[in-house]
C-alpha cells in the first residue's frame, strides 16, 4: 500500500508508480465451485428452460424477502417492462420516477407506452424526494416508480402514502438493494410490486436476470402471463397434465429466465447474507477511512434503514479541491482502481432530449450530484488488501488535488 505522503511524482498519470498493478473493477461477480457444479447438474437434466428450477428459485426468492409471490424474468429491464404492464400502464398514462438511475427505470415506461416524468431527488441520499414527486401529480399519473440508489431504499412510508391518497401504485426499483431493510421491514413486501436485478456486479447474479416481487396474486399472474408470451398456461404444467391446448390471453414477450440460470440463483442466493455483510464491512472500513478527509463526502444513511451497499458512491467536495470531477476520475483510474460514475442523469440522454425536450437545470439536486459523484470499488470479493488500495488510492489522489500543487 502506497504512502500518504504527496509529491507532484506520485501521481500516476504524472509518471509514479500506480497503487496496485492491476485495475480493480467497481463490481464483479463471485461464482464458487458450488454454483458450477449446481448449472452443470441442470445442463444434464431434461429441463434447460420452463421446468422446476425456475419455480424453487422464485420460492426460495420470496422466502427471503417475505413476499407472497416472486416472479423470475431473463434480466431487471424485462422486470421492470414486466410490473409496468403489470400496473396497467399505457397510451395517456404517466409514471413518476427518477433521473438519477439507469435508463431502464425509465424506459420501461416508455416501452407500455406512457410517458416517464422524472422529479428530483433529496439531497442526502440521491433518492426520489415525496416532496418533489407531489408536485409532479397530475389526472394523468398512475405509478411511482422509487429506486433504491445505491442500495439504500427510497423513502418508501411517504411515497406509498402519497400513492395511496391518489390511488396510484408503487413499482419499486430495487436493483440495487437485495437484503436491505426498511424501517425494520426486508425491501421485497412494502411496494405493491419490487423489483430486482441478478447483473454479475449485483449482490448474486443469475448470468443476466430479474425478479418482481409481490403480495397481490392477480399482479402475480399478470407478471407470468407476460413473460410467456401472453399465454395462460406453462409449458411444464401442460406437459405433466398431458395436454397441448393452451391460449394467449394478452401480448406477452419472451422474458423466461431459463432453468440453468435459476440453478445457479439458488445457489447464490444461499450465500445472500455472507455477501451483504461483506459488503457492509467494506462500507464501514470507507466510511472510517473518508469521512475526514477533505474533499469527500460520505454517502447518507438514514436512520431507519439498513442499506445493501451495491454501490459506495462519493461525492467530491469541489470547494475544496482545484480539479474537477473529471480530472480525479482519470487520476484514480491511473492508480488502477476502476471508478465508475452513477448515473448519468437520464433527462441527460441525447435520446430524451430530443423526444422530450430535456434541459439542463430541470433537476438541480441530480445534477449537482452527478457532477460530483464517484462510484469507488465495492462487491463482496474484495480482499482486505483491496480495500485498503482503493482507501490509499483515494486518499493520494484527494490530497494531492486539494493542496494546489497540480
Amino acid at each position: 500500500m502506497a504512502t500518504t505522503t504527496v509529491t507532484p511524482q506520485m501521481l500516476a498519470i504524472n509518471g509514479g508508480k500506480p497503487v496496485r498493478e492491476t485495475l480493480l473493477p467497481y463490481g464483479r461477480q463471485l461464482i464458487e465451485e458450488s454454483d458450477i457444479e449446481a448449472v452443470v447438474g441442470v445442463l444434464r437434466s431434461d429441463w434447460l428452460t420452463t421446468g422446476p428450477k425456475v419455480a424453487e428459485f422464485e420460492e426460495a426468492f420470496a422466502s427471503r424477502v417475505g413476499s407472497t409471490h416472486a416472479v423470475s424474468f431473463n434480466s431487471g429491464t424485462a422486470a421492470l417492462h414486466a410490473a409496468a404492464f403489470a400496473a396497467g400502464l399505457g397510451r395517456g398514462d404517466e409514471a413518476i420516477t427518477t433521473p438519477m438511475t439507469f435508463a431502464a427505470t425509465a424506459n420501461c415506461v416508455l416501452y407500455q407506452g406512457a410517458i416517464p416524468v422524472f422529479a428530483d431527488v433529496s439531497g442526502d441520499t440521491l433518492n426520489l424526494d415525496p416532496e418533489q414527486i407531489s408536485s409532479k401529480i397530475s389526472s394523468k399519473t398512475k405509478a411511482i416508480l422509487p429506486v433504491d440508489y445505491s442500495g439504500h431504499p427510497a423513502d418508501l412510508a411517504s411515497i406509498i402514502e402519497l400513492a395511496r391518497n391518489h390511488n396510484l401504485i408503487v413499482i419499486e426499483d430495487a436493483c440495487h438493494a437485495l437484503g436491505a431493510e426498511y424501517g425494520g421491514q426486508k425491501v421485497g413486501a412494502i411496494a405493491d410490486m419490487t423489483v430486482f436485478s441478478f447483473h454479475p456486479v449485483k449482490h448474486i447474479t443469475t448470468g443476466e436476470g430479474g425478479m418482481v416481487t409481490t403480495n397481490n396474486a392477480q399482479l402475480a399472474e399478470n407478471l407470468r402471463r407476460f413473460r410467456n408470451h401472453g399465454i395462460s398456461s406453462e409449458a411444464r404444467a401442460r406437459q405433466k397434465a398431458g395436454q397441448w391446448q393452451y391460449e394467449m390471453v394478452a401480448l406477452g414477450y419472451n422474458y423466461r429466465l431459463p432453468d440453468f440460470a435459476c440453478a445457479l440463483g439458488i445457489q447464490q442466493l444461499k450465500r445472500l447474507e455472507q455477501n451483504l455483510a461483506r459488503r457492509r464491512a467494506i462500507a464501514a472500513k470507507y466510511n472510517t477511512a473518508f469521512r475526514n478527509l477533505r474533499g469527500v463526502i460520505v454517502p447518507t444513511v438514514r436512520a431507519d434503514v439498513n442499506p445493501a451497499w451495491h454501490l459506495y458512491p462519493i461525492r467530491l467536495d469541489l470547494e475544496r479541491l482545484t480539479v474537477g470531477r473529471a480530472e480525479i476520475f482519470r487520476a484514480l483510474r491511473a492508480e488502477n482502481i476502476g471508478v465508475s460514475v452513477h448515473y448519468i442523469p437520464v433527462h441527460y440522454h441525447p435520446y430524451y432530449r430530443e423526444q422530450f425536450g430535456s434541459r439542463d437545470g430541470e433537476f438541480p439536486v441530480a445534477e449537482n450530484a452527478y457532477s460530483r459523484l464517484i462510484s469507488l470499488p465495492m462487491f463482496h470479493g474484495m480482499s482486505d488488501q483491496d480495500v485498503e488500495d482503493v482507501i490509499a488510492a483515494v486518499e493520494k489522489v484527494i490530497r494531492y488535488f486539494s493542496n494546489g500543487t497540480f
